[in-house]
């Protein structure tokens, strides 16, 4: 009897707390004070300014959910699955101190606080590679994105609905209806000024509204986003609400000003004027100090001198054509690349070309470490490379890729903006230059990490994004390190891009660099993903064995090239092919794992394409995913040696002659 006692004082107790959570209703004019709990990089200011994420480091994630859980289904005590009505409203600024943003904001309703194994980047602090797009998410959100993700984002600047992943069930173009004029007028999500989000959820209607103006302006009448769907599958009994941000290579605030919630009824209004103020831009307030204080003094420096900083500035003219809007890449001044390297001084070079030169640079604004690629205006490096290269990897996201950052053209002058890989190219690390000084090693371990990395971004440019992407210069040199040694694949200047489902590219000469050129390319000029497998194949077993794919001996027959994809393939044949791996590699390493990429390498550089593996498959059996069984290696009899396929040797080194 005492024990059923208990049990209906438990359940009665339970009933009066889910009532209390169903009754969800409050309004926060700044976050001071806010009923939250916060997570990641999300912290609150003095004044009530709640900042998701700030300018401190890269890739951060913010969180802040309202610290209970909040009922939203009608009746606890019944079997029903309807959702209950909700309304919601907030105010949000983004502001960065460049023209390039973080991800963005959402407005989340989730199972759980704090989203656990979320990552940030083009996930938004909502979900991970593994879980996006899973119904058992049991998350909504409405999505305020400022970074176009190919996959799933219409442009860089829209407002979605999103349900359990990033792949908006409905998105438009950030914009309000102004009664005006009737139509609608658009917004810049990134512009730092603070804007108004309306959300309302009627359940018994199934009709989900989302509506955005600036914060001055009136609720307006016609909403962005309408959206008619049974929510109660989504919501669970008991959910959290709360909002998420992350960012990825630009360190971004996202700041939330006000917040009012409430379940079954019409959140309350905001006061407008009882927010906290956004703190004045670093541009701002300089020139708010100039303006009292400096002035004068200004005034008179410039009417003195005018005409001398004319002429000085006459030098960073530059060029603007009507394709460069078109491709949206963002464009930094002369000015700014010319003192973040110190004016292109000689200590500040990193790397050269045959036609080019990278300098490390800070820059001006932001500090942020920075390698700038200028290509003379005398080179042979045409313009149809340098477009190539902006539209290529200015629009590819992904780990194993170097970020493009942005370009500048000064009258003949080209310049591409990258992140700064402070490891440099692998080919240093390889083969260093100076044959004196102590060769820096890399063990079997980074090197495995290495070649994997760089497999993952080719079956992102072949298969991943929305059009392919040949790159025709893969190669050690075009690898670079960060500080972790994680690789990237750069330097994309020979790219070429096409359809999904094309056949080969006629290409109107060959590309690439000696050595690395697939025999296909020298016969009849065809680019295609096999052309990189090749190059991807002799990459392999560069890294394997420590030696260049082609070495030029002169002994008493006279020159000759000594191919390092022959070398192998003897090696092959003899049955000692773990013999050519690169002895300082040192004692510690897998030599099944150095046998499978040695064999990898000559699969991929089978003289005969239609033997080639695609790099799916590559990174399937470096995965583990498959085996590479002894019939597949087969073909390696049928495979011609490098010069045989060549047909005349002379011919070739005339080509590696002229290649330079």
């Amino acid at each position: 009897m005492w024990t059923l006692f208990f049990k209906l004082i438990v359940i009665f107790f339970l009933f009066l707390l889910q009532i209390d959570i169903s009754k969800a209703d409050f309004v926060y004019h700044g976050l001071e004070n806010a009923y939250l709990t916060l997570d990641g990089a999300a912290q609150v200011a003095d004044n009530g300014l709640l900042s998701l994420t700030n300018q401190n480091n890269r890739y951060e994630i913010g969180h802040a959910f309202f610290s209970d859980p909040v009922q939203f289904k009608n009746n606890v005590m019944s079997t029903s699955s309807d959702s209950v009505s909700f309304s919601t409203s907030f105010v949000f600024a983004i502001v960065s101190d460049n023209d390039i943003s973080g991800q963005g904001l959402a407005f989340v309703i989730a199972p759980s606080r704090g989203l656990p194994g979320a990552l940030a980047d083009q996930y938004l602090g909502l979900f991970n590679d593994s879980n996006n797009g899973n119904p058992a998410n049991h998350v909504f959100a409405v999505e305020l994105d400022t970074i176009r993700n190919i996959e799933y984002d219409m442009d860089n600047n829209h407002v979605g609905i999103d349900i359990n992943g990033l792949k908006s069930v409905q998105a438009k173009f950030a914009k309000y209806y102004t009664d005006k004029n009737g139509g609608y007028k658009n917004l810049s999500l990134t512009s730092g000024k603070a804007m108004q989000v309306w959300v309302k959820y009627d359940g018994s209607q199934k009709q989900l509204d989302v509506t955005i103006a600036p914060v001055k302006v009136r609720k307006p009448d016609v909403p962005l986003l309408s959206l008619s769907q049974d929510l109660s599958a989504i919501f669970l009994d008991s959910m959290y609400v709360g909002f998420s941000s992350s960012t990825q290579t630009v360190e971004t605030f996202h700041y939330i000003l006000g917040w009012s919630f409430k379940i079954n009824g019409e959140a309350q209004e905001l006061d407008i004027s009882s927010l906290p103020e956004l703190p004045e831009p670093k541009e701002k307030a300089m020139m708010l100090y100039i303006v009292s204080i400096i002035m004068p003094i200004f005034v008179f420096i410039t009417a003195s001198l005018g005409i001398f900083f004319f002429l000085k500035n006459r030098k960073f003219t530059e060029l603007v054509e009507d394709w460069e809007e078109i491709y949206g890449t963002h464009r930094f001044s002369f000015k700014d690349l010319y003192r973040a390297t110190n004016g292109f001084g000689e200590k500040e070079i990193i790397g050269k070309g045959d036609f080019s030169e990278v300098y490390r640079g800070v820059l001006p604004t932001s500090r942020k470490e920075v390698a700038v690629k200028k290509i003379a205006h005398d080179s042979r490096y045409r313009m149809q490379q340098f477009i190539a290269e902006i539209v290529s990897i200015g629009q590819l996201r992904h780990r194993n890729l170097v970020q493009l950052y942005g370009y500048c053209r000064r009258k003949g002058e080209l310049l591409l903006v990258y992140e700064f890989l402070p490891c440099g190219s692998l080919e240093k690390l390889i083969f260093p230059s100076n044959s004196s000084a102590s060769r820096a090693t890399l063990n079997w371990c980074q090197r495995f990490k290495i070649i994997k990395g760089v497999t993952s971004g080719l079956v992102y440019l072949h298969e991943e994004w929305d059009k392919v992407v040949i790159h025709r210069d893969v190669k050690a040199g075009n690898v670079f390190l960060d500080a972790d040694m994680n690789p990237r694949l750069g330097d994309f200047g020979l790219a070429m891009l096409f359809d999904h489902g094309s056949i080969d590219t006629l290409t109107s000469k060959i590309a690439g660099t000696p050595g690395y050129i697939a025999p296909e390319m020298n016969k009849s000029g065809l680019a295609s993903t096999r052309t990189d497998v090749y190059a991807f194949g002799v990459f392999l077993l560069e890294v394997a064995c420590g030696k260049r794919p082609v070495e030029i001996r002169t002994d008493l027959t006279g020159v000759r090239a000594v191919h390092l994809v022959d070398f192998v393939l003897s090696c092959w044949g003899k049955g000692t092919i773990v013999e050519t791996f690169d002895p300082n590699i040192g004692s510690e390493y897998v030599a099944e794992e150095i046998e499978l990429v040695l064999k990898l390498g000559l699969l991929c550089t089978h003289t005969n394409s239609d033997f080639r593996p695609t790099m799916r498959q590559v990174m399937q059996y470096l995965n583990g995913d498959a085996t590479l069984l002894q019939t597949d290696l087969q073909v390696l009899d049928t495979c011609d040696t490098v010069n045989q396929a060549f047909k005349r040797p002379e011919v070739y080194l005339g080509n590696l002659c002229s290649h330079g």
